[in-house]
């Protein structure tokens, strides 16, 4: 086995950070479809959703600059074009999505998706001991289970 600089297996740290890569294309997807339904959210919930949305987004924003920081941190290159990105997403995109609980379902099937994508990426890091990336999966699983709680709540579903 080769450890690179940080301790870890180098196989493993291209899967992994392979992996991120997948995750990062899929963020970014859910990233867009985020500003779309701020930008063009219609109805009576408006003022509240857009609000929310935008925390979303601005969040969203976040996490992918985080994830492609950590696949320069594990020596790859992090995806950077949106034809990269459509070739790898498991997020829908969302088209002209303007009513509220179609965008909340959006929402919470994108998470859906994303969560599939980080236990995998979780469970890989753990088998790597990658703490690093491990860590944020954790985080990120953490927060987006509150989410997909609170808009399957707000659409009167329960998980």
């Amino acid at each position: 086995m080769t450890l690179n600089s940080l301790g870890l297996d180098t196989k493993k740290t291209k899967e992994l950070a392979n992996q991120l890569n997948h995750l990062l294309a899929n963020f970014q997807i859910y990233y867009q479809n985020l500003r779309g339904i701020h930008w063009n959210i219609k109805g009576k919930n408006f003022f509240d959703l857009h609000v929310k949305f935008e925390e979303l987004y601005t969040d969203a924003n976040m996490k992918v600059d985080l994830i492609a920081e950590r696949v320069l941190t594990l020596g790859e290159t992090p995806l950077h074009t949106f034809e990269d990105y459509i070739k790898q997403a498991k997020v829908p995109v969302g088209h002209n999505v303007s009513k509220d609980e179609n965008a909340v379902a959006l929402i919470v099937t994108s998470l859906t998706e994303l969560l599939k994508i980080e236990r995998h990426i979780l469970n890989a890091s753990d088998d790597a001991n990658d703490e690093g990336t491990n860590s944020m999966m954790s985080d990120f699983i953490t927060e987006q289970e509150k989410t997909v709680w609170m808009m399957n709540a707000w659409l009167g579903k329960s998980l």
